[in-house]
């Protein structure tokens, strides 16, 4: 048993535009909080192991800048996820000040001769992430004044401390160093990596969404123009008809020419309703309607369709409403041509709601579909133009739904169950 899930276009691209640039803004602060907590940390760790090696190099002066920077990512994050903001400055505002932080922290510990001097990097990298490239560059002139100062006014090491131990002393902080930047870049470049791949899914789903209601809307307008093209031979039709009808030598082939007139009426409905259900589309018109009365609905649309069809319809439908035009009463009714073509000794109809989701299914006892996505593109038919599917998958999307298949290839089982899921509203919505 396969399961075939259709892509649905469940929002619209503005939609998907404010739903990533708030995410983005979220992301943004969750970089910061992760630069200030590696940078925050690295200065206790260092505090600490100065404190046991070079104690006057940890005096009270580099702990308070710890603790102001502390506080600072702190606040920040709460502001910056409270508060999400708009323009560049504010988070290049805040890069400067971690950058003038670490520049005091580092002139306290040992200035330009402190292992941690790399962490002024990590500024710059997070604002060439989440900065335009002008505001980048004035946090590159920082971070290498801040380091030229540092440069230019040395602290010399403890008296105490011997050059052989303020060397290993520097070498474990590069060590430190070291590992703390390669966490950050994969934390940092795994994440924008995902995030990049994401956005190009997305962008890809619009391109296939775009190409498909482009292809909706030709084979609309073919059909309309094409509707308009055959009203005038069928009303010629009709009038030879009726012409023969009352001719006396046409009495033997009254019937015939009763049948063919019943024919021509049906086609004339046809495309009066093709007509109207484009006109509905275009105005977006659309209606609330139990999910009861929309089955009655259909249920006399195909008994006037296929008569002598055996399709087994449920009795007693869930209490729900859904949202419905002609063009869903048009594509549900192409999905029971296909299966009634599929399996001609009967189909079933069924309704369900399950997860404010309402389902209508369609189960025929056919040779099964292919394994493939149906309803993706138009496909070609032996027995149609192979767009009936095509176009019943997108008008089904359009509305907020999702069509998929389920084929049955083993068994007495076997056939085809097509599910087309809808957004199920209250039954007083049904009735406003």
């Amino acid at each position: 048993m396969s399961r075939h899930t259709l892509p649905g276009a469940h929002y619209n691209l503005a939609m998907k535009l404010h739903t990533i640039s708030q995410a983005g803004f979220r992301q943004s602060a969750r970089y910061l909080l992760l630069m200030r907590l590696s940078m925050v940390t690295m200065e206790w760790l260092a505090l600490a192991t100065l404190w046991f090696l070079a104690p006057p190099l940890a005096g009270p002066a580099p702990l308070l800048v710890t603790i102001a920077h502390a506080l600072f990512a702190a606040a920040s994050w709460l502001w910056m996820t409270r508060h999400p903001p708009r323009l560049a400055l504010p988070v290049t505002f805040s890069l400067a000040a971690d950058l003038v932080a670490l520049g005091i922290w580092l002139a306290l510990t040992g200035g330009s001769t402190n292992p941690l001097v790399s962490l002024l990097l990590l500024p710059l990298a997070t604002g060439l992430v989440l900065i335009p490239l002008r505001h980048s560059l004035v946090i590159t002139l920082l971070a290498i004044t801040v380091y030229t100062l540092l440069m230019l006014y040395p602290v010399p090491p403890p008296a105490d401390l011997t050059r052989a131990a303020y060397m290993q002393l520097h070498l474990m902080g590069m060590w430190g160093t070291f590992a703390l930047t390669a966490a950050i870049m994969l934390v940092v470049v795994g994440s924008l990596a995902s995030q990049l791949r994401e956005q190009q899914q997305a962008l890809a789903r619009s391109r296939e969404e775009r190409l498909r209601d482009e292809q909706v809307i030709a084979l609309g307008l073919s059909a309309a123009n094409v509707a308009h093209r055959l009203g005038t031979p069928l009303n010629t039709m009709t009038l030879v008809v009726d012409d023969l009808k009352l001719a006396p030598e046409c009495t033997a082939f009254r019937e015939d020419l009763e049948l063919l007139d019943q024919q021509l009426g049906l086609c004339r409905e046809q495309l009066q309703t093709m007509t109207e259900a484009a006109v509905r589309a275009r105005e977006a018109a659309t209606e609330t309607l139990p999910l009861a009365r929309w089955q009655q609905r259909l249920r006399e649309s195909a008994t006037l369709l296929w008569p002598g069809a055996r399709i087994q319809w449920p009795q007693n439908p869930p209490e729900a409403a859904v949202r419905v035009d002609a063009t869903l009463d048009q594509a549900v009714l192409n999905l029971i041509a296909n299966a009634l073509r599929a399996s001609p000794e009967g189909i079933e109809v069924g309704t369900s709601v399950e997860d404010n989701r309402a389902r209508l299914t369609i189960i025929d006892r056919g040779a099964g579909i292919e394994d493939t996505l149906p309803g993706q593109h138009p496909v070609r038919s032996e027995q149609g133009l192979g767009v009936g599917l095509f176009l019943s998958n997108a008008t089904i999307q359009r509305l907020g739904g999702r069509l998929s298949a389920e084929a049955r290839t083993e068994g007495p089982e076997r056939g085809t169950t097509m599910t087309i899921e809808l957004p199920a509203v209250s039954e007083e919505a049904a009735h406003e």
